[in-house]
C-alpha cells in the first residue's frame, strides 16, 4: 500500500457510520457495474473478529517436496535480492531467526520464480505497536510480484476493509479478523492459481484461497488483475512464473518459515466459477449502500458541512437526481456563505474548503455530479482566487 494514505485517517470525519481511522470518503475508484463498493471504501463493513487456532509447529513445517525460501539462517539471504531491475543484495536483515524489513530499504523478492503454488509465510508485527490504520505493522506478500495479500497489524486496529490484513489488497476484504496480538507470529497459508489466457485475453481469472492462523479468510477469491492502490484492478494474463515479493512500507515487520509447493497445471475442469457480481446484483447492492449513507446523513447536524458531504457521498453509489439537486443546492448555499466572510474568517476555513472541493472533484471525475451544478465552478474559482489549489 502507498504511504499517501497517511492523510486519509484524519480527513473527512463525516458521520457515525464511517470511522475516521478506517479510511476516507471520495478516495479510491468509485463503484462500477460489478463492484458495489468503492476501492478502499470506508463504508465497507469491518471483518468480524474470530479467535485464531493455536499455532501448530508440525503443520507449519515444510513438506519434503517444498522449496524453502527462508529458514531462519543467514545463508537463506542468498535466496533473496532487492526488488530493482538490477537486483543486488538485500538490505533486510536476519535477526533472532527472523527475516526483518529494514525501513526505507525497499521491497525484496525471491531469486526463484514460480507460478501456481501453495505458499506458507509467517510474520509478526512490531511491538509495542505504533501508529494506526495503514500506518501500523504494514507490509505485503506479492504473489508473482503482482497480487498482494496484505500484511497489517489489525489487532484492535480498524482500517478500510479491502486493506485489512489478509485482504486481496484493493479487491476483497478477509472473511474474518483472525490475528493474534502484535509481536506474536501470524501463520498464513495461501493457494494461488494465476490468471490464464490466450492471445492476450483472460480465459480463467484464477483465484487465491487464504488461511490465517487456521481460519479461512479468502475462499477462492477471484483475481481481477494486478493489485494496486486506489485504482480498480484490471484483468490481464499473468506470466507462467514470477518472484515472491515482500513489501517495505516503513515498518520493521518480521518474517520466518517461508516455503512453497508447486501445484500441477489446471485443466478445463478446474477453472474457477467465482465471478464478480452481475450488473443487477451490483445495482441492488449500491442502492442499499446509498440508502444507508443517506440515513446516516440524516442523523448529523442539520445544514452542517458534515451533513451535506455525507449526503453527497451517497451519490458515489447511486446517481439519484433528487439527491444530486439537493446536494448542489447545499453546495450553493455553502459557497454563498463563504463569500460573505471576511478574509480572516475565510482563511480559518481553508482546510474545510479544500476537503469540500476534493469531494466534488471526485464526484465530477466519476460523473456523479451533474455538469450543470454551477456552485462547483464557483467553489473552484474561489479556491483558485486564494491560491489554495497549489500544492
Amino acid at each position: 500500500m502507498k504511504k499517501q494514505f497517511a492523510f486519509a485517517a484524519a480527513a473527512l470525519v463525516l458521520g457515525a457510520t464511517a470511522q475516521a481511522n478506517t479510511g476516507s470518503a471520495f478516495y479510491g475508484d468509485a463503484p462500477d457495474a460489478h463492484h458495489p463498493w468503492a476501492v478502499h471504501d470506508w463504508n465497507r463493513p469491518q471483518p468480524p473478529r474470530v479467535e485464531p487456532l493455536p499455532y501448530d509447529a508440525e503443520k507449519a513445517k515444510a513438506p519434503a517436496d517444498a522449496v524453502v525460501l527462508f529458514d531462519g539462517t543467514d545463508a537463506a539471504l542468498a535466496n533473496w535480492e532487492c526488488d530493482k531491475p538490477e537486483g543486488g543484495a538485500t538490505k533486510w536483515i536476519v535477526k533472532d531467526g527472523a527475516f526483518q524489513c529494514v525501513p526505507k530499504s525497499g521491497y525484496v523478492r525471491t531469486k526463484a520464480k514460480f507460478g501456481d503454488c501453495k505458499l506458507h509465510v509467517e510474520w509478526a508485527a512490531p511491538t509495542p505497536p505504533q501508529g494506526e490504520s495503514q500506518g501500523r505493522g504494514n507490509s505485503g506478500i506479492f504473489l508473482e510480484g503482482l497480487v498482494e495479500i496484505q500484511v497489517l497489524d489489525n489487532y484492535d486496529n480498524p482500517t478500510y476493509a479491502d486493506g485489512f490484513a489478509c485482504s486481496m489488497y484493493c479487491v476483497n476484504p478477509p472473511l474474518a479478523n483472525a490475528l493474534r496480538k502484535p509481536g506474536e507470529w501470524q501463520s498464513i497459508d495461501i493457494e494461488f492459481r494465476r490468471p490464464l489466457g490466450q492471445d492476450g485475453k483472460v480465459t480463467d481469472p484464477g483465484f487465491v484461497t487464504v488461511y490465517c492462523n487456521g481460519v479461512l479468510v479468502q475462499d477462492r477469491t477471484q483475481i481481477e488483475g494486478p493489485t494496486g492502490h486506489k485504482g480498480r484492478t484490471k484483468a490481464q494474463v499473468f506470466p507462467d512464473v514470477g518472484p515472491l515479493k515482500l513489501q517495505d512500507h516503513g515498518n520493521p515487520v518480521r518474517y520466518r518459515n517461508i516455503w512453497y509447493q508447486a501445484l500441477p497445471p489446471r485443466t478445463a475442469a478446474d477453472v474457477a466459477k467465482h465471478c464478480p457480481l452481475s450488473e443487477e446484483e451490483t445495482l441492488a447492492k449500491r442502492k442499499e449502500i446509498a440508502a444507508m449513507v443517506r440515513a446516516d446523513a440524516a442523523k448529523l447536524a442539520d445544514k452542517s458541512v458534515d451533513q451535506f458531504l455525507r449526503l453527497a457521498e451517497s451519490l458515489v453509489y447511486e446517481k439519484d437526481e433528487a439527491t444530486a439537486k439537493d446536494v448542489c443546492a447545499k453546495l450553493g448555499a455553502y459557497v454563498a456563505g463563504l463569500e460573505q466572510l471576511s478574509k480572516s474568517q475565510l482563511n480559518a476555513k481553508k482546510d474545510e474548503v479544500k476537503r469540500v472541493r476534493a469531494a466534488f472533484q471526485y464526484l465530477t471525475k466519476f460523473e456523479r455530479c451533474g455538469a450543470d451544478c454551477a456552485p462547483c465552478a464557483d467553489l473552484e474559482k474561489l479556491v483558485k482566487a486564494h491560491g489554495w489549489d497549489k500544492k
